[in-house]
C-alpha cells in the first residue's frame, strides 16, 4: 500500500469524525492509528474543528500532504461509533486497509438512513420529556411531542436548502408559532412550557460541552470556534423566539 492511499483512508476517517462532532483527540488518535497499523509512522497531523492537515514521510521521495475543509456539523454519536469499530477491527487485522476504506465510504448511507425516523421520534420525545422536566402538567406533553416530532422533521427538510443558522431561527419561530396555535385553541395548555420544551431540541448543549473538553486538552483555536458556533445558535434561538413573540398580535385577531 502507497503512502497516499494510507493517507487518504486516515484522513477519510478523520473527516467523518468531525463532520459527526468528535472531538479533536479522537480524530487525531484515530488518525494516528490508521497511519502506524498502515506502516507509516513518520507523519504529522493538525486538526482543528473544521479542517485537516496532515503529512506522511516528510522529507522521502514519497511523501504526501492532505488538507481537508469539513464544515461542522450535527453530533451523531452512532456515526463517531461505527467509525472507531471499523479502525479497531484494522488494527485487529479483521479488515484489510481497502475493506475498511470501503466501509467508511458505505457508513454514511447507511447509518443516516436507519437513524432518520428514530431522530425524528426521539425528538418528540425529548420536547416531551423537557417540557415536563421544566414545569408543564402532565396535558402539555402530548402537545409538546407534536412540536418536536415536527421541528426535527422541518430541520432534517430545511438542513438540504437553507444554512443550518437560519434553519435555526426559522424552527425556533415556527416552534413558537405552533405553541401558540395550541394554547388559543386549547387555553388549559401552558405557552411557555411548550415553547421551552420544544426549543431544547435546538439548544447547542453538546457544541458547549465540546468547547469546554478542548480547552481543557489545550485545543484553544478549536475550543473557540466550538463555543462560537453555540453562541451564535444560542442567538438565532432567542432572536426566532423573540420574532415570534413580537409577530403574534399581527398575524390575525384569534391571537390579538
Amino acid at each position: 500500500m502507497n503512502s497516499q492511499y494510507a493517507l487518504d483512508l486516515a484522513g477519510y476517517a478523520g473527516e467523518l469524525l468531525l463532520k459527526n462532532g468528535a472531538e479533536i483527540f479522537r480524530t487525531q488518535d484515530t488518525m494516528h492509528h490508521i497511519l502506524n497499523h498502515c506502516g507509516y509512522p513518520n507523519h504529522n497531523i493538525y486538526i482543528i474543528s473544521n479542517g485537516i492537515f496532515a503529512t506522511v514521510n516528510e522529507g522521502k521521495e514519497d511523501r504526501c500532504t492532505l488538507v481537508r475543509h469539513v464544515p461542522l456539523g450535527f453530533v451523531h454519536l452512532g456515526m463517531i461509533s461505527e467509525i472507531n469499530r471499523i479502525v479497531r477491527n484494522l488494527e485487529k487485522n479483521k479488515l484489510s486497509p481497502e475493506m475498511a476504506f470501503d466501509a467508511l465510504q458505505n457508513l454514511p448511507a447507511h447509518i443516516y438512513k436507519e437513524s432518520t425516523l428514530l431522530s425524528i421520534f426521539s425528538s418528540g420525545v425529548g420536547a416531551a420529556a423537557f417540557c415536563y422536566m421544566l414545569g408543564g402538567f402532565p396535558l402539555d406533553i402530548p402537545f409538546a411531542f407534536i412540536l418536536g416530532y415536527l421541528l426535527q422533521l422541518f430541520l432534517m427538510i430545511s438542513g438540504r436548502k437553507i444554512p443550518f443558522f437560519l434553519s435555526t431561527l426559522c424552527g425556533s419561530f415556527l416552534v413558537t408559532l405552533g405553541s401558540k396555535c395550541f394554547t388559543v385553541f386549547l387555553p388549559v395548555l401552558h405557552f411557555h412550557s411548550l415553547v421551552i420544551g420544544s426549543i431544547i431540541i435546538l439548544v447547542p448543549g453538546v457544541a458547549f460541552t465540546t468547547s469546554i473538553r478542548e480547552f481543557f486538552n489545550g485545543d484553544y483555536l478549536s475550543g473557540i470556534i466550538h463555543i462560537v458556533n453555540a453562541l451564535l445558535t444560542a442567538i438565532c434561538i432567542a432572536a426566532g423566539v423573540a420574532m415570534a413573540l413580537s409577530a403574534i398580535p399581527f398575524i390575525g385577531g384569534m391571537f390579538s
